[in-house]
C-alpha cells in the first residue's frame, strides 16, 4: 500500500467515525425523546418522535453550511461570491496586529468575569462541600465517605486548588488563571495548525462565546486544570514533545476522566507532520508515562477500580445527554456537523492535522455513553464537554487555514 493510499484511509476513517459519532449525537437535538424511550422498557407518554426546538435551525444551518461548502469545493459559486470566500480564507493579519486583538479579547473577557471571583461558591455548587470536605484533610487525611476519596485522589488539582486558598485567600484564582491561560493556549494551538494568525483569533472568539466555558471558567469545584494541561500536552507535541506526556500525567492526576484521551492522542501524535523519530520517542514517552500512572493507583490503592459496572442500556443513553447538557452552546449545535464536514475536505487539502481534531471531538462525544457504560458514580456535566469547545474552536481556525502540508 503507497503512502498516499493509506493517507486517503486515514482521512476517510476518520471522518467517518467523527461523522457517525456526531450524528449519534444530533438524533436528540432533532427527537429529543427518541434515545431514551427506546431503551426504556416502561410504558411513558413521551413521544419519541416530537420535534425539538432546535430542529428547524438545525436542518436550515446544515443545509446551508454544507451545501456552500460543497459548491465552493467544486467551484460552482457565482464568481463575486467564489472571490469573497476565497479572499476571507486567505485573509491573514500581522503579528503586532494579532497581539492587539488578541489582548482587547482578554482583557474584556477578564474585566467581564472578575466579579465572579467574589461570587461564595458554597451558595452555588451543592459539591462545593464534598471539595471543602477533601481540602480540609489535604493531603494526609483519610475520610470514610467515597467521594471525598475520590476528591482526594486527584492529588495535582488539590495542590493547585489549596495553594489558591493559602496564598490568594480565594479559591477561585488559580482556576480562573487556568482559563486564562486555556483561552491563550487554544489561540497558539490554532496558530501552529493553521499557519495563520487570524485562524487563531477566530478560535479565541468562538471559544469565549460557549456558554458553557463562561459558566465554568472561575469555578473551583468544576475548573479547568485538567482541560488546560491536556490541550497543553497536545500543543507541546509539535514544540516541545518531551512535555507532552508530562503534561498528560499532570492532566490524569487533576481528573481521571481524561486518561481515556490517551487513544485520541496517540492517533495525534501519528498524523502530525513531527519526524518519525520524533513520534516513535513521543509514544515512548507516553508509554512510560501511563506505566507511572498505573503504579501511582495501585500503590495509592485509589478507588477508581472498584467504581466500575457495566450497563449498555446507559451507554446507549449517553448519546443523549450532550444534547441535554450543551443545549445552550447553540452554535456548537449547528455548526459540529458542517465543521465535521469541512475539516475532512480540508484533510484532503494535505492539512492532516485535521483529522486529529476530527477524532479529537469524535472521542470526547463518545466518552459521555462510555462512561455511563462503565459506572454510575459519575454524571455526564456540562463542563466535561470544555475540551470539546476548545478543540471546536480549534477546528473552526483550521478550517479557515488555505496552507498545504509542508
Amino acid at each position: 500500500m503507497t503512502y498516499q493510499t493509506h493517507t486517503k484511509i486515514t482521512s476517510y476513517a476518520a471522518f467517518l467515525f467523527t461523522l457517525a459519532i456526531v450524528s449519534l449525537n444530533l438524533i436528540s437535538v432533532v427527537f429529543p425523546a427518541f434515545i431514551m424511550t427506546s431503551v426504556n422498557p416502561y410504558p411513558s407518554d413521551l413521544n419519541s418522535f416530537e420535534l425539538g426546538p432546535l430542529t428547524a435551525p438545525l436542518v436550515a444551518a446544515n443545509v446551508i453550511l454544507i451545501s456552500v461548502g460543497l459548491a465552493y469545493y467544486k467551484k460552482k459559486l457565482p464568481s463575486s461570491i467564489y472571490k469573497f470566500i476565497n479572499s476571507f480564507l486567505n485573509f491573514e493579519i500581522s503579528k503586532k496586529t494579532a497581539l492587539i486583538v488578541a489582548t482587547i479579547i482578554l482583557t474584556i473577557y477578564i474585566g467581564l468575569s472578575v466579579p465572579e471571583i467574589s461570587i461564595n461558591e458554597a451558595d452555588q455548587w451543592p459539591d462545593y462541600q464534598i471539595l471543602k470536605q477533601g481540602l480540609e484533610i489535604w493531603p494526609s487525611g483519610e475520610s470514610d465517605d467515597i467521594y471525598v476519596r475520590e476528591q482526594n485522589d486527584r492529588y495535582v488539582r488539590m495542590v493547585l486548588l489549596s495553594t489558591s486558598q493559602e496564598i490568594f485567600q480565594n479559591i477561585k484564582i488559580l482556576p480562573f488563571i487556568a482559563s486564562i491561560t486555556l483561552v491563550i493556549v487554544t489561540y497558539f494551538l490554532t496558530v501552529e495548525i493553521s499557519r495563520k494568525r487570524f485562524a487563531g483569533i477566530v478560535s479565541m472568539v468562538v471559544l469565549l462565546q460557549s456558554h458553557t466555558f463562561l459558566e465554568f471558567d472561575t469555578v473551583a469545584v468544576y475548573e479547568n486544570f485538567w482541560v488546560l494541561f491536556y490541550v497543553l500536552s497536545f500543543y507541546v507535541i509539535y514544540k516541545r514533545w518531551y512535555f507532552s506526556s508530562i503534561l498528560y500525567v499532570l492532566s490524569v492526576f487533576t481528573k481521571a476522566f481524561v486518561a481515556p484521551f490517551l487513544l485520541m492522542t496517540i492517533f495525534s501524535i501519528y498524523r502530525t507532520s513531527i519526524s518519525k523519530k520524533r513520534k516513535i520517542l513521543t509514544l515512548i514517552s507516553y508509554g512510560l508515562a501511563v506505566a507511572l500512572i498505573g503504579i501511582t493507583f495501585i500503590v495509592d490503592e485509589s478507588i477508581y477500580g472498584s467504581l466500575l459496572r457495566i450497563d449498555y442500556s446507559e451507554f446507549v443513553i449517553g448519546f443523549s445527554a450532550w444534547y441535554n447538557q450543551m443545549r445552550s452552546d447553540t452554535f456548537l449545535i449547528l455548526a459540529i456537523l458542517p465543521l465535521t464536514v469541512g475539516l475532512f475536505f480540508t484533510s484532503k487539502r494535505g492539512i492532516f492535522d485535521a483529522d486529529s481534531i476530527l477524532v479529537m471531538m469524535a472521542g470526547i462525544l463518545l466518552l459521555g455513553p462510555v462512561l455511563g457504560l462503565l459506572t454510575d458514580f459519575y454524571f455526564v456535566l456540562p463542563y466535561r464537554y470544555i475540551p470539546l469547545m476548545v478543540f471546536f474552536a480549534v477546528g473552526v481556525g483550521v478550517f479557515l487555514s488555505k496552507r498545504l502540508a509542508d
